[in-house]
């Protein structure tokens, strides 16, 4: 159920766990906009995701991940525009995502509108990561990992902590599967940057 005050203009919702909710990009963004606190997606055939706040653990690890992209964007910020969980990223099969990390090219952020870098991005970042918590089905996080490189990102991360592994993706090739790296590279994608699981795994 969707509950809407007059004064504080704020929406609670409360969805029974089978339920699916479908919808338009107009009431997502207005859902988006009044639950600040919560991380909502939209799937292309319109279904809400809710995503309630990580836990602790996902929330260090996340950190560890935004912070090493973060520090190696600062070096090489004529590259491109480095963005944390809370950036909401409209697809070209009209998907609205949002990845724990990404990155977009110089090249393609400038190409956007003020008004476009103000919403949610319309386009797919060329970079993205899905850092797995407890409560994520492995299955759906590689659905969406696939769903990345189908409309247009380059290179993708799925971390998965629990068991120390991490699918890449990159189109046109197959998914590779790495057990219990100590560190990833961002290959030509993001030159030079290298990031340290240390802090990632348990």
């Amino acid at each position: 159920m969707i509950n809407k005050s007059k004064q504080t203009e704020t929406l609670s919702i409360e969805l029974p766990s089978k339920l699916v909710l479908q919808v338009t990009q107009e009431q997502f963004e207005a859902l988006a906009a009044a639950n600040r606190d919560l991380q909502l997606e939209r799937t292309s055939e319109g279904d809400l995701i809710v995503n309630p706040p990580t836990g602790g653990e996902s929330g260090r690890r996340n950190l560890s991940i935004s912070t090493q992209l973060g520090n190696w964007f600062e070096a090489q910020e004529e590259l491109g525009e480095a963005f944390d969980s809370s950036t909401g990223f409209r697809l070209p099969n009209g998907a609205d995502r949002s990845p724990d990390a990404s990155w977009v090219s110089r090249e393609r952020w400038e190409s956007l509108t003020p008004q476009q870098r103000k919403g949610f991005v319309p386009l797919c970042p060329d970079f993205v990561v899905e850092l797995r918590s407890e409560s994520d089905r492995l299955p759906k996080l590689q659905a969406k990992m696939r769903e990345y490189i189908d409309n247009g990102a380059r290179l993708g991360w799925l971390i998965d902590p629990q068991n120390r592994r991490v699918e890449i993706y990159r189109p046109e090739r197959e998914v590779e599967l790495l057990e219990n790296p100590q560190n990833l590279s961002g290959e030509e994608i993001l030159p030079e940057f290298v990031l340290n699981l240390r802090r990632v795994w348990p």
